[in-house]
This record gives C-alpha cells, sequence and structure tokens, in this order.
C-alpha cells in the first residue's frame, strides 16, 4: 500500500513515474476512511480538494516541469493552523465555523512545494492538553492500542502519521505537543529552534513558546519537511533572519566524537524504570558508534514545569482575550447586552482545560501577583536557559526520555490535572530556552506501546539533530511499521 511508505520513497517512485500524486492521495484518503472511526485523528477530510491538487501536480509532472521533492506528497495539518477556506476550529467550540481568509506561512510554503493537503487534524482545545482529550469534538485513540491516549495537543497529527493516515504532518509544539504524541504514538517529531519556522497563521497559546514542526515516520522525511517550512517570515516579528542548509543532506556523517551529555535530574522525575534503560541502552548503542557520554546536570529542571505553566498560561490569558463572541466563531443566544455577550460566550466556548488555564494566567497577571509569579516565572527562563548554554559547552547534544511513560489509557488522568501536565516534564524546558529537539522512537515497553528518546541541541543545531537521529534509526531499522487497527 502507498501509504505504508516514506514521503522520501514516494516522492522517488513519483519522480520515476512509478506512480502518480492522484494514486497516492487516493491511497491515503482511503486509509483514512477505513481507519478514522476507529483512531479519530481528522476533524476535516479534505478528499476533493486533495485530488485536485494531486491531479494539478501530474499535469506540471507531465509537462516536463521541474518539480519539488515535496510535490504530491500529502500532509496533514493540526487544526490550528490557519488554512485559506478550510475550518481551522482549534479542536474548539469557540471556533466551530470559523474558515480562515488567509493561509498560514507554512501552509503557503507547502503550497509553493506542491504538497496535497489531505485534512485537517484533532488536538487539544487551542493545544492545551497531553491526551487529545481536551478536544470539543471528538476524542483521538493511539493506533498501537485504541485504548490509551496518542499525546498531546498534537494527538492528532500523531496519530494520522502513526497510522498510515498521513504521510506526514504538521504539529505545534508549546511545551511538547509535537514530542510527546510523537514518543507516545512511536513516531519522529522535530521541536524547531524558535524562530525558524513561521509563527504566522498559528493560533497563539502562548506566543513566546509556540513553534511549529514537523512529524513524520522516518528522520529523513522529518528534514525534507523541515526543510520545506523554516526560514525568515517578514510577517513574523520573531523569525529569525539567517540562511539554513539543505537537511536532506545533513545526515549520514556518523556519530564518531559527538558529545552526549545525560542530565541526571532527567531520569527522576518520576520517570519509569523501563523508559529510562530504552533511553540509556539508545545512548550506549551511539557510544559503541564512537559518540562519547558523560553526565552532566540541570539543577533548576525541577522548577521548570512551574515556569512553564506561569509563563504559558499568562500568555494564553492575554492571546484567547480575542474570542468574544463579537467578530467570529461562537456567540452565545439571548444575552441581555455587551458585557453579557462576552460573559456567555466564553463560558460556553471554551472548554474546561482552556478555561483553568485562563484563569490561571489571568490571577499572576493580576495587580498583586505579577511580580510574585509571572515575574518570577520569567527568572526561571533565564535560568534554565543559561544552564543549557553552560552544558552544552562540553557536549554538543543532550539525551533524555521523551515522556516520563509510554501512553496511559484514555480516561485515566482527565480528573487529576497535575498529574497530566506532568507529562511534559522532560520537555517544556527546551520550549523556555528556545532550543530545537527531536524526538525518535528507541523501543517499546511491557505493553507493547512505543518510548521516545529526546536529543536537545544548542540554537539552530537542527542539523547535527537530524545527524544523530538518523544514525540512531539506522542502528536499529527504525521503528516505523504501521500497525494494524483493530
Amino acid at each position: 500500500m502507498l501509504y505504508q511508505k516514506s514521503a522520501t520513497e514516494l516522492s522517488a517512485m513519483m519522480a520515476k513515474g512509478e506512480i502518480s500524486a492522484v494514486e497516492l492521495t487516493q491511497s491515503v484518503l482511503d486509509r483514512i476512511g477505513e481507519t478514522d472511526d476507529k483512531v479519530g485523528a481528522y476533524l476535516t477530510v479534505c478528499s476533493e480538494s486533495a485530488l485536485a491538487q494531486a491531479a494539478d501536480i501530474d499535469a506540471r509532472r507531465a509537462k516536463g516541469e521541474t518539480l519539488s521533492p515535496m510535490a504530491g506528497i500529502p500532509v496533514s495539518i493540526k487544526d490550528n493552523i490557519c488554512t485559506k477556506g478550510v475550518l481551522t476550529t482549534c479542536a474548539s467550540k469557540m471556533l466551530y465555523n470559523f474558515k480562515p481568509p488567509y493561509s498560514a506561512t507554512v501552509i503557503e510554503r507547502l503550497e509553493a512545494a506542491g504538497a496535497v493537503m489531505p485534512g485537517k487534524l484533532n488536538l487539544d482545545e487551542f493545544a492545551m492538553g497531553s491526551s487529545c482529550e481536551n478536544s470539543a469534538f471528538r476524542i483521538t485513540h493511539n493506533p498501537h492500542d485504541l485504548t490509551r491516549v496518542p499525546g498531546g495537543s498534537s494527538g492528532g497529527s500523531a496519530a494520522a502519521v502513526a497510522s498510515g493516515e498521513a504521510v506526514m504532518a504538521l504539529g505545534s509544539d508549546t511545551g511538547g505537543s509535537i514530542r510527546q504524541p510523537a514518543s507516545c504514538c512511536g513516531i519522529v517529531g522535530l521541536k524547531p529552534t524558535y524562530g525558524s519556522v513561521s509563527r504566522y497563521g498559528l493560533v497563539a497559546f502562548a506566543s513566546s513558546l509556540d513553534q511549529i514542526g514537523p512529524m513524520t515516520r522516518t528522520v529523513a522525511d522529518c528534514a525534507l519537511l523541515y526543510n520545506t517550512i523554516c526560514g525568515h517570515d517578514p510577517r513574523d516579528a520573531t523569525s529569525a533572519y539567517r540562511e539554513y542548509p539543505d537537511f536532506t543532506r545533513c545526515m549520514g556523517k556518523g556519530v564518531k566524537g559527538l558529545r552526549i551529555g545525560v542530565p541526571k535530574e532527567y531520569f527522576g522525575l518520576g520517570v519509569t524504570e523501563e523508559v529510562q534503560k530504552a533511553v540509556l541502552d539508545a545512548v550506549d548503542a551511539l557510544v559503541r558508534e564512537g559518540a562519547t557520554v558523560k553526565e552532566i546536570s540541570l539543577p533548576s529542571t525541577d522548577t521548570a514545569l512551574a515556569a512553564y505553566y506561569i509563563i504559558s498560561s499568562a500568555e494564553a490569558s492575554s492571546n484567547l482575550a480575542r474570542f468574544d463572541g463579537v467578530k467570529y466563531g461562537y456567540r452565545a443566544k439571548e444575552t441581555d447586552g455587551l458585557i453579557d455577550l462576552y460573559e456567555r460566550s466564553r463560558s460556553e466556548g471554551f472548554g474546561d482545560e482552556v478555561k483553568r488555564r485562563i484563569m490561571l494566567g489571568t490571577f499572576m497577571l493580576s495587580s498583586g501577583f505579577f511580580d510574585a509569579y509571572y515575574k518570577r516565572g520569567k527568572l526561571l527562563q533565564q535560568r534554565i536557559g543559561a544552564e543549557f548554554a553552560e552544558a552544552f559547552e562540553g557536549c554538543d547534544l543532550i539525551a533524555t526520555p521523551t515522556s516520563p511513560c509510554t501512553a496511559f489509557k484514555i480516561g485515566e488522568n482527565v480528573g487529576d490535572p497535575l498529574k497530566m501536565y506532568a507529562a511534559d516534564i522532560c520537555t517544556v524546558t527546551v520550549n523556555i530556552a528556545s532550543l530545537p529537539a527531536i524526538s525518535i522512537p528507541c523501543g517499546t515497553g511491557a505493553d507493547g506501546m512505543p518510548i521516545g528518546l529526546q536529543l536537545i541541541g544548542p540554537r539552530f543545531s537542527e542539523a547535527s539533530l537530524f545527524n544523530a537521529a538518523a544514525h540512531y534509526e539506522s542502528l536499529v531499522g527504525g521503528f516505523n511499521k504501521i500497525p494494524a487497527i483493530g
């Protein structure tokens, strides 16, 4: 089946004329039709437009045009990334009918490269959650075990790629929302350096932490998709102005001499023994290939989760103030004046987790509490960044678990927000420090569920991350087999 192959393979097959873009797109759409009633990855399926995009690529190829390696490759999109004329709901009742009048920069770049969009993917409402159970519309299931969560907030993206319902997908990562679901679903997920991918058109959660990134079944595919979406964008004031290499050519260099730091703080924090063992075994595999390893310390790690929820909730409170029932989206009916319209629209339109974070953030930004909470959170952010910078003076990359455990059962942590927040304990520091990190599969637990290895690098070190991750992937043969969906 075509949907089972990697994007790199499929791109080569289309270039040789062995398959058409329409055949590939139809294969993915058929897979969605067969399995998505069980997996629940999609909120919107764009069958007609996807086939039209694919047919256009085939016509251009038939004319002899030189096309991008991404031409004809289906890429599904997390539903908090704006797509012109296509529903962008953020999995929220608040935006249940919102069709943006413009597309995000990453969508424009995918379209320019000839990628095909099969549809929009489920998430935790406004990207707030770690299990994809906070969607207003449906729960997404882990393809490896339909009774378990796929992780979050990009759970729909991870589940779609893992199940073969997408060849590639885009997610967004504010505190681990690409890497944690990638770990839970056994795929590759990259959280890029802050500023390397435009946030223009990404519905904001926490603007200083959010970053769009690729989710794929292989490291080579991840590099290919990242090539397409990275780069400076004048419409994003935080976009970095710099040149980027061809990341597909940054792999295959080996890991001899690579210095890997292993922070002791990441091997406590409630991380299960089987996850610790799988990650350390993966590091040992790289050491046998010529890398060196040293134990390091990042002493402020135990404060990172608190700092993250202070900063992200404060920014969410500000960013979500725009959803008031006036300009677009959900509007309460039979209201008594403007203030009542605001209150009822927001009360009825937002789910419990979003309300929880808005209230928390508003409290921390209020008079008398700003210095005690938000200002201290920002000071912790500086300290965490400084500790990473010091660590990278003695190592090239840092290896940690991605998630402290394998995917938990659906409903298991719904009543315990603090336990749910702890699922991001290994990932939030990367966003706080604006660093890049990649999660790659490194084994399975006793329950048969995937375990992820996280590699963290200095700012703009994606080339080194891809090289190390691809080398490890080649050693173990990858973990990209699509599971049977029961």
